[in-house]
């Protein structure tokens, strides 16, 4: 590593943002909405072609949650806030609502406790549904009782962060595509955020800048950047569990409105039915824990088609005409756990210096589903944070 530059001949800035999916873009604009100037750090070429890009694209009620976790909190007020957002700025996204579906005798209490969940987190507009009920909303459908959340919908992701980040550089802040962090550094009370030289440096060479305010807003990489944060401890230093969810698409039509869900299961919400604005249905995503993986560019994204088999019976408990040979390998996505399996799902990690004692630094870790519905809640928090 190069020896530290003076701060004299280092590059200053308000705030920095490290990671350009929908999170950091939301925490960027945020920070840059205050008068900060903020610069948001992307690894990867684009924005968003992570966990952003790779998931099921819904907005969620906030039924599952338990109450009082962050996941609660942040899912109901980002929801609200999201569906404001997208109609002011013209993002195309649907209120489309959702079934949550019991298919067996056995399932009914806890379809039940689910609705006094989603109840306890200010979910009231969930509504009790017969089979018969059910069924006259979707004539497709097999089960013993329903859950109907009317506040579920859909959103283009790709449209919202891409509205984020026109937000954030109007507000005169700036994405830098193609820059990797190594490390947060502590520098004359201030961060000095180190960035991986770039191809055909010079061998050791770093790039960085300093900063009074960094949000580790990285993802995948995110516990990663905690290790390589001078000064934090190792109890704010959480291992990823990388769980893998495929998807398969429908070919042809689907004879659903609403999206359609399982129980959920421990590390999941089941091989669930969504839509895309255009009404093509895809199912997923399911749950393979990639033990032994620590790196995340380590990560396979393919999708092995033999596990179609799988989501067909999967999809078979609640509808049962499934044709033969319609489910396509679509796509993978990969959670940013911080639990493993057989362990009590974790809630959203948001370390401000009053967890972590360490002054400026915010980390969002373990920021798997409902992410991308909390997104705007998630960045009120930060800013909070970093008053």
């Amino acid at each position: 590593m190069s020896e530290l530059r003076p701060e004299a001949d280092l590059d200053r800035v308000d705030a920095v943002v490290v990671g350009a999916g929908v999170l950091g873009l939301a925490v960027g604009r945020a920070l840059a909405q205050r008068g900060l100037e903020t610069l948001v750090l992307e690894r990867a070429g684009q924005i968003g072609s992570g966990i952003s890009s790779r998931s099921s694209e819904v907005i969620h009620a906030g039924l599952y949650y338990p109450s009082g976790s962050l996941k609660a909190e942040l899912c109901v007020r980002g929801r609200e806030l999201l569906y404001d957002f997208c109609a002011s700025h013209a993002v195309p996204h649907r209120r489309c609502g959702k079934l949550l579906v019991a298919t067996e005798p056995a399932q009914l209490p806890a379809l039940q406790a689910l609705a006094e969940q989603a109840r306890r987190n200010g979910v009231d507009d969930v509504q009790a549904l017969s089979a018969a009920q059910a069924r006259a909303l979707e004539p497709a459908l097999r089960c013993e009782a329903a859950l109907l959340s009317p506040s579920t919908g859909i959103v283009d992701s790709h449209a919202l962060m891409l509205a984020l980040q026109g937000e954030l550089e109007a507000a005169g802040g700036c994405v830098a595509l193609g820059s990797p962090v190594r490390a947060l550094r502590r520098q004359g009370g201030l961060w000095r955020v180190e960035m991986e030289a770039e191809a055909g440096g010079d061998a050791g060479e770093s790039f960085a800048v300093l900063t009074p305010r960094v949000v580790n807003a990285a993802g995948l990489w995110a516990p990663a950047l905690a290790r390589a944060t001078e000064g934090l401890a190792a109890c704010h230093q959480p291992a990823p569990r990388f769980c893998k969810g495929s998807y398969f698409s429908l070919s042809g039509p689907a004879p659903f409105s609403h999206l359609i869900y399982p129980m959920p299961q421990a590390a999941g919400l089941g091989v669930h039915l969504t839509l895309d604005l255009g009404g093509q249905a895809r199912f997923g995503p399911d749950v393979e824990w990639l033990d032994g993986v620590s790196d995340p560019a380590a990560l396979d994204y393919r999708v092995d088609p033999a596990r179609g088999e799988r989501f067909a019976a999967e999809v078979r408990r609640y509808w049962p005409d499934l044709p033969e040979g319609r489910l396509q390998a679509a796509y993978a996505g990969v959670r940013p756990k911080i639990s493993g399996p057989g362990e009590l799902a974790a809630d959203f990690r948001i370390e401000g210096p009053a967890e972590h004692g360490l002054a400026g630094l915010v980390q969002l870790l373990g920021l798997e589903s409902p992410g991308l519905t909390s997104c705007l809640a998630v960045a009120e928090r930060v800013s909070a944070l970093l008053d």
